[in-house]
């Protein structure tokens, strides 16, 4: 398990992923700000580890606070959970995270016998359970993709959609590492996910730490790489996912998606169900946010473009949903028609759904 992040009776404990992979280092967040600033400065990154690490964030502010009632740890909850929220806007799982802790606290504030430690200490023990929920969530979505992936040959990624991007295991990455587990002989080519180099950095780094094989990609290798026959599989991880199917993840991803059609290969996208956002009908209405120009502009710390060229970086974009060949959740593996699929598995629990 590769540790990245846990609660820790001093504050919130962060691998910190933009020294990796030549420096392993930690954070430690020691209020909900600190936390804050952490999911703002992608030192923990990924939707899934967002919103955990979220949920968190507002379980520390509250167990920081010095209010006198619980009229006050209220106004307390609403400024902690509004300086979370504001850190990225696409990820739908910090949202998640941020109302799961809201809605518990103030059922409890409710209660006539509530008292202000119970509550502090219900908030922790949720954010906890929500970590372990999440682990559980990801070797569920490892056992239910693997029979996807070919027995031997390469599979492809975009950005990084593994234990580094949960608390651990994986969505993406987790699929794989179960098909592993099973005996598949896979070796993943990984994006290498420009502006950031998630895909170089991060998932070439979990995968080889795993001894499993893997190929850094130039983004623009993909499709010369898929025409070779090299590429079996393509599986990415989601940000949010709209009620119609339609997958926001990292910038890249729908031009993959685009490639792997064009070449009849099966376009997979793996994400926990906190993921799905049911009220958004379509991609078209996601938010996606636009980071820095100096992620574009600046490579460790030297500028690489002309002072005065415009940038453009936006974050993730959004991959149509007649592109993808499946959705893998912890509840099962969706199919399209998907506005159907994600209905039925928002209604029910069940354990796999070929619709």
């Amino acid at each position: 398990m590769i540790p990245t992040l846990e609660w820790t009776d001093a504050g919130v404990r962060f691998l910190d992923q933009t020294k990796l992979p030549l420096e392993e280092t930690y954070v430690l967040a020691e209020d909900y700000r600190a936390v804050a600033e952490v999911i703002r400065t992608m030192i923990v990154r990924g939707a899934p580890a967002i919103g955990v690490s979220a949920a968190m964030g507002v379980a520390l502010g509250l167990q920081r606070s010095q209010a006198a009632d619980i009229a006050q740890l209220d106004e307390d909850l609403q400024i902690i959970c509004n300086t979370l929220a504001a850190t990225r806007p696409t990820a739908v799982n910090l949202f998640w995270g941020i109302e799961r802790i809201r809605q518990l606290v103030r059922a409890l504030s409710q209660e006539p016998c509530a008292t202000i430690p119970q509550i502090q200490q219900a908030a922790v023990a949720e954010a906890r359970r929500m970590y372990d929920e999440d682990i559980a969530a990801c070797r569920a979505m490892g056992a239910h993709g693997a029979a996807l992936m070919p027995h031997a040959g390469g599979v492809l990624t975009h950005c990084n959609a593994g234990a580094l991007a949960t608390c651990g295991y994986g969505t993406a990455l987790g699929v794989i590492r179960a098909a592993v587990e099973r005996g598949h002989k896979l070796h993943v080519y990984a994006d290498e996910t420009r502006p950031f180099l998630q895909g170089a950095r991060l998932t070439a780094w979990e995968l080889l730490h795993d001894n499993i094989p893997t190929t850094v990609l130039c983004d623009n290798m993909a499709a010369s790489q898929m025409r070779a026959g090299k590429i079996q599989a393509v599986i990415v991880g989601a940000d949010r996912i709209a009620a119609n199917g339609d997958v926001a993840n990292k910038i890249g991803t729908y031009g993959v998606a685009v490639l792997a059609k064009e070449h009849g290969i099966p376009f997979y996208v793996a994400a926990p169900w906190s993921t799905i956002d049911m009220e958004t009908a379509t991609g078209e209405l996601i938010p996606i946010e636009e980071r820095a120009a100096k992620e574009v502009t600046h490579f460790n710390g030297k500028q690489i473009t002309p002072s005065n060229a415009e940038i453009s970086n936006p974050a993730f974009d959004v991959t149509p949903a007649r592109y993808v060949t499946a959705i893998i959740t912890e509840r099962g593996i969706l199919v399209p028609p998907y506005e159907h699929a994600l209905r039925l598995g928002t209604e029910q629990a069940v354990h796999v759904l070929h619709v």
